[in-house]
């Protein structure tokens, strides 16, 4: 029998919508929750004590990256993922397959795992669900993942059947591997995988095993990977009931407001995502209003905040004039500071979602906040 990690606290009254609390080795987590993505151990452009400022309880690091670099025998070294990082929260690791197989060219795909060649020295590997339950064990993720396959957008019935077929078998390997790293002193929790594409008996095909596969949480993947939003839409209104609401539900890939926004309205829990980061790399900034592209001349001499409603230190101390001026100078400054504010905006968000859930007034806050950030009257 599994030890359940989930407890929901509320059920918003209109809506799939709920509040819980996830109980995890480093930690309760609070949910609905947004995870950000540390690749390589780190969240680009901020340190740990600005992820715990802002008050991360959980952020996300990638296997295939650490596999290859450092390797999992250093950080089993130096302690795991914390003892690495200094990062004493949790760490969910994902199961390196969405890179792989994003490296189409270089990969093959057998029933015994996947075999692909290092994107960094052209060096061969070969991960099998038992090999990517042991690396996750050794980094002491606090959530692991299972080694699916990713169906994409445009993914033809035959191929998602058989992809579904081994990524099902995948799963069924990964939780005996991962009871034995259990039976060895493993305090981490394995999620499975809905996989299936676009066809909704798949969907329905998968969602029944891993619910019946009882690991601690379930994932919905393949959404978010280059489908039109409405079809995004669809298939998570229709895969999210079909799974137990007594584990964790975690969408792969989502992280804009409105996504964040329809996820949680389906009941899901958490969700990560690298584009808050990524496009403060590139002088984008979330607001109330909607995003603001800092390099615009219109900010040359504007001296408000980013958000005069933000209360982030970035809001606090900067304003969009010297912002700007950053950006355009190519100033390392600028990533640090948009990536701060941008997760800071999120957190914040999530934290708004959760109140309004517990007041039973969700469907009216996603309403007025997506009328707001969408500019509408």
């Amino acid at each position: 029998m599994i030890k359940e990690i989930f407890e929901e606290h509320h059920k918003d009254s209109d809506s799939r919508a709920r509040t819980g609390v996830m109980h995890l080795p480093h930690g309760d987590v609070q949910t609905p929750v947004f995870m950000p993505v540390g690749t390589n151990a780190t969240v680009k452009a901020m340190t740990k004590e600005d992820l715990e400022e802002i008050g991360f309880e959980i952020i996300l690091a990638n296997t295939y990256h650490l596999y290859l670099r450092p390797g999992a025998e250093l950080l089993q070294k130096a302690g795991g993922l914390h003892g690495f990082t200094g990062f004493k929260r949790n760490f969910l690791t994902d199961s390196g397959g969405f890179q792989v197989f994003s490296l189409s060219e270089f990969r093959k795909i057998t029933q015994e795992g996947v075999t692909f060649k290092s994107h960094i020295d052209g060096s061969r590997h070969m991960l099998s669900p038992e090999k990517v339950v042991n690396l996750q064990s050794m980094f002491n993720s606090d959530i692991q993942m299972q080694l699916d396959i990713c169906s994409g957008w445009g993914t033809n019935r035959k191929e998602a059947i058989e992809a579904l077929k081994i990524t099902s078998d995948w799963a069924t390997r990964a939780k005996a591997q991962w009871k034995i790293k259990q039976d060895e002193g493993y305090k981490g929790n394995l999620f499975a995988i809905v996989q299936g594409a676009f066809e909704k008996d798949l969907r329905e095909q998968s969602a029944n095993f891993v619910s019946e596969l009882d690991t601690p949480g379930i994932a919905i993947g393949g959404l978010s990977v280059g489908e039109p939003r409405e079809k995004y839409s669809e298939f998570l209104a229709y895969t999210a009931p079909l799974l137990p609401r007594k584990k964790p539900l975690y969408v792969m890939g989502i992280g804009t407001p409105d996504y964040i926004l329809e996820a949680v309205e389906n009941g899901v829990d958490m969700f990560d995502c690298v584009l808050p980061t990524r496009n403060a790399r590139n002088g984008s900034y979330f607001t109330k209003d909607g995003n603001i592209s800092i390099k615009r001349a219109e900010y040359i001499d504007d001296f408000s905040p980013i958000d005069s409603e933000c209360h982030c230190k970035v809001c606090r101390d900067y304003t969009r004039s010297y912002l700007r001026h950053l950006y355009k100078n190519n100033e390392i400054l600028s990533s640090m500071l948009a990536s701060y504010h941008n997760l800071y905006f999120l957190h914040n968000m999530i934290h708004e979602i959760r109140d309004a859930i517990n007041e039973d007034r969700f469907s009216k806050y996603k309403k007025a906040f997506l009328n707001r950030y969408n500019n509408k009257s």
